[in-house]
């Protein structure tokens, strides 16, 4: 009887009938993934504009004021559509934006900051990725000389910005590495192993790739970070395909890669074609930048976390022109979230668009906000 007894409780215990071993581990794991949908869930909705404060007439805050955006390279698609839109937002309020083109080089970002002071522009735009902590004896310079530096699209909100600069406008990083997680929990259903490919010389990448492990960390603790590739900004055209194709073959059971910053797409895509790896490695990105929207579009990554640069343009206008008013700066930049993948990436157009998809609620929102008739 005793032995029958021992294979008895062997037996439940396989089946997971003895309460408290197997299905304490089952329902971890399906709560687990129940969060991570809910959440996915939530960003399919189209964003809705909320205005950065109080009502003010920006085009007579903004009458005769100069803007030089320097973006970290001229090359990122994501920045240069930006500062295009910010460009014609500005012609319609009265605003005169310039891009300092540039190759991501420090030293052509401190060209760009002299430039400002020797042509009296108000306002330099450090555009996601320009480092002030490696210009500061130009923003110093800067601020002696009345000209107001800002970072737009740098930070998460949980950095500190540079105590030389005029003011920030951060965005959560960490929340899109929060939704790049469970975006691949939910698509794995709860068996990922992932590639990281990230650039960790501009400074929101480590919440950004925080937010990643967290939602591993909360909910999939057996999804995996098999490995994380550092590329410079300028290493991107010659470093990230040679080291993605390298990962792949030396870890089979990958089955995605995240390249955090969507641009970077151009060299991952590559990659896993010629690896023979497109039907078992996806790919999961971040920005919304147009031609990665093709990408998804085409199938060759899988989703985007997606930003209208109109939005951002906009929301970064209003909060520089709400500092010249006296008022207070958004403690964000405003600019929401959007899952872009296969079933509504159309709705960005064919080719997609900076602006498209987004709904165009924000747009009249913003007239409204800054009075324009």
């Amino acid at each position: 009887m005793a032995t029958l007894s021992a294979r008895s409780l062997i037996l439940s215990v396989a089946l997971g009938l003895v309460s408290g071993i197997v299905p304490a581990a089952a329902d971890e794991a399906s709560d687990g993934l129940a969060r991570a949908k809910e959440l996915i869930e939530s960003y399919r909705k189209t964003p809705e504009y909320k205005p950065g404060g109080e009502a003010f007439d920006i085009r007579e805050v903004a009458k005769g004021k100069k803007v030089l955006s320097i973006p970290n390279t001229s090359s990122n698609q994501f920045l240069k559509g930006i500062i295009a839109r910010e460009i014609e937002v500005g012609k319609e309020i009265g605003l005169e934006v310039r891009e300092w083109e540039n190759q991501g080089q420090p030293s052509q970002w401190v060209q760009g900051i002299e430039y400002a002071i020797a042509n009296k522009f108000d306002v330099v735009d450090l555009i996601s990725g320009v480092n002030p902590a490696v210009i500061e004896p130009q923003l110093q310079a800067a601020k002696e000389a009345g000209v107001k530096v800002f970072t737009s699209h740098f930070y998460d909100p949980s950095q500190p910005a540079n105590p030389l600069l005029e003011g920030d406008l951060p965005v959560s990083f960490y929340n899109a590495g929060v939704i790049l997680g469970n975006w691949m929990i939910v698509q794995t259903e709860g068996a990922a192993n992932a590639v990281i490919v990230k650039t960790e010389e501009v400074p929101p990448t480590g919440p950004l790739v925080k937010g990643i492990h967290d939602a591993f960390e909360k909910n999939c603790p057996k999804c995996t970070i098999v490995q994380e590739i550092n590329a410079g900004i300028t290493e991107w055209g010659t470093k990230i395909q040679p080291s993605v194709q390298a990962a792949l073959i030396a870890n089979p059971s990958v089955n995605y890669v995240i390249p955090i910053y969507d641009s970077m797409s151009q060299f991952v895509v590559p990659a896993i074609e010629l690896t023979g790896k497109a039907d078992s490695v996806k790919v999961a990105t971040y920005n919304g930048t147009p031609f990665v929207l093709d990408f998804v579009r085409e199938g060759k990554v899988e989703m985007n976390i997606g930003e209208s640069l109109d939005w951002i343009a906009r929301s970064t206008i209003d909060g520089y022109m709400r500092k010249f008013a006296g008022l207070p700066m958004p403690k964000e930049i405003g600019s929401p979230f959007y899952i872009f993948e296969k079933s509504n990436v159309e709705s960005a157009g064919v080719p997609a668009e900076p602006s498209k998809g987004y709904g165009e609620d924000y747009i009249k929102g913003y007239n409204e906000t800054w009075k324009v008739q």
